[in-house]
């Protein structure tokens, strides 16, 4: 895809120091960065994002068709927004639904975040092991920082957040940009989504991806490895898939 991808720095958040990718070893071959999505991913919010939905367009007077939810799914919240505006007919313009939303997700993230399994002992292995890791996410920063404060902001080196980039998933700018963050090759990265939407992203970006899959079932294709859970997820794992690459 086109386009050219902002100069790092300028449109992510550092969490702390971007490591150097590793030396290649017989351990770990080729495996530079880990590059994680995050609703759905590592945090069980998919279900929260669609409670929201239907709980702010209820209000507007519309009931939202289940049909919908695999439209919205992992996208960026102004395209979801624009499509449930357009599909329901609700007289609200996107930047006042994207305020709406955003406060709901956020007031639900308050009361419960719930992990999804496996995240927790992901993010202290990758940290413990010194692995650069930055989670790349289509919601916006006030979100992003709300849940950072959970899962701990000492795991990830930086972030990307969707209203952040002016081309956020399926897009391969967030990838490409927190690549370059973190001074790794894109080629070198293993990427974690649960959205045909982020292996998209993640696919044009030249990485490689394990697709988790939340809401609606992802085919293994080349250089995408499809799992059922993080719990299948581990550093060696992760260094198998890139050095069967090779």
């Amino acid at each position: 895809m086109t386009g050219t991808v902002p100069a790092p720095g300028t449109l992510s958040h550092a969490h702390g120091p971007a490591r150097a990718g590793q030396t290649p070893t017989a351990e770990g071959l080729t495996l530079q960065a880990v590059l994680l999505d995050m609703d759905g991913t590592l945090v069980d919010t998919e279900g929260f994002w669609w409670d929201v939905e239907a709980e702010v367009f209820s209000a507007l007077g519309r009931t939202l068709d289940e049909s919908w939810r695999h439209v919205v799914v992992g996208g960026p919240m102004t395209r979801s927004a624009g499509f449930l505006i357009e599909a329901t007919g609700a007289d609200i313009t996107v930047a006042e639904l994207c305020v709406l939303l955003n406060d709901g997700f956020e007031d639900r993230i308050g009361r419960s975040l719930p992990l999804m399994p496996g995240a927790a002992r992901l993010l202290a292995e990758l940290h413990e092991h010194a692995i650069p890791t930055a989670l790349v996410s289509a919601s916006h920063r006030r979100i992003i920082d709300r849940v950072l404060s959970v899962l701990g902001p000492h795991h990830f080196a930086l972030s990307i957040a969707g209203d952040e980039v002016s081309r956020t998933k399926p897009y391969p700018d967030p990838y490409l940009l927190a690549a370059a963050g973190l001074g790794v090759n894109p080629a070198r990265c293993a990427v974690v989504e649960d959205t045909a939407t982020g292996v998209a992203a993640a696919e044009a970006a030249g990485c490689q991806v394990i697709a988790v899959p939340s809401i609606a079932p992802i085919a293994p294709a080349e250089r995408r490895t499809v799992v059922t859970s993080l719990e299948e997820v581990d550093l060696t794992f992760l260094r198998g898939l890139m050095t069967q690459m090779r």
